[in-house]
């Protein structure tokens, strides 16, 4: 009987069912990269998600391949940062992620016998606040919360809308605003975009990086990431010189 805790043990899911699918960007053509994430979208919430994505996307890589023949550097940051933005982990995904059977299987293969499991979370309406910090407090929740997980993966459908209860608190509210954001950020430049502002652009587009983390680490994280966006926002348009001032 063995104990397994905390959403770690997702993320390591995550990121090798990621991996093991072929999606590095240096083994795959740009074209693949984008259909794999487009896939990703599509099982993330649904078709009409992915084609979003697919749609952005391709009004980039049509700007650049008219401004600069050959490059791909612009198309394949936006494609990247815009994955991120739109794939985050809220509940809906950490339900999915724990419930598709890739960590029942990583159960198997790291644990002999049947194991029990424990998960530490802090759900936006269920998890306290520290008294002294104010940031949300971690519970252990047991092996009843996998059941639980199978539920709420089927009401995905709510995601962003008027009856999503977890839209409503301000972690969501950040996160589902930010997709949206990076998109205008980006798309409105295009048409104006200088040659020397095209390098700006995906430096631009690279800021996505930024945001990560959960909780407390990612408000401190997105508002770095929106002041990085407008300092680099307000070099296009300007002279080399003036903008490395």
């Amino acid at each position: 009987m063995s104990v397994v805790g905390a959403p770690e043990q997702q993320q390591v899911v995550s990121a090798a069912r990621f991996k093991s699918s072929g999606a590095a960007p240096a083994r795959r053509t740009i074209d693949e990269t984008i259909a794999f994430r487009a896939g990703f979208l599509t099982d993330y919430q649904n078709e009409a998600y992915s084609k979003r994505y697919l749609a952005e996307v391709e009004r980039v890589r049509a700007a650049e391949a008219k401004a600069s023949p050959g490059s791909h550097d612009l198309t394949e940051a936006f494609a990247k940062g815009l994955f991120k933005l739109m794939a985050s982990k809220d509940e809906y995904e950490v339900a999915r992620l724990y419930s598709d059977g890739e960590f029942a299987k990583a159960l198997k293969e790291q644990f002999d016998g049947d194991a029990s499991v424990k998960v530490s979370l802090a759900p936006p309406l269920l998890a306290r606040r520290d008294k002294v910090t104010g940031h949300l407090r971690k519970r252990e929740f047991g092996g009843w919360i996998l059941n639980a997980f199978e539920i709420l993966t089927r009401f995905k459908f709510l995601r962003g809308t008027a009856f999503d209860p977890f839209g409503y608190t301000s972690e969501r509210r950040m996160e589902r605003a930010l997709p949206g954001e990076y998109s205008a950020m980006i798309l409105r430049h295009l048409d104006s975009a200088k040659p020397q502002d095209w390098p700006r652009l995906v430096v631009l587009a690279k800021s996505a990086e930024l945001v990560r983390g959960y909780g407390h680490i990612k408000e401190v994280n997105v508002a770095r990431y929106r002041q990085e966006c407008a300092r680099l926002e307000a070099a296009i348009g300007q002279p080399v010189a003036q903008a490395a001032e």
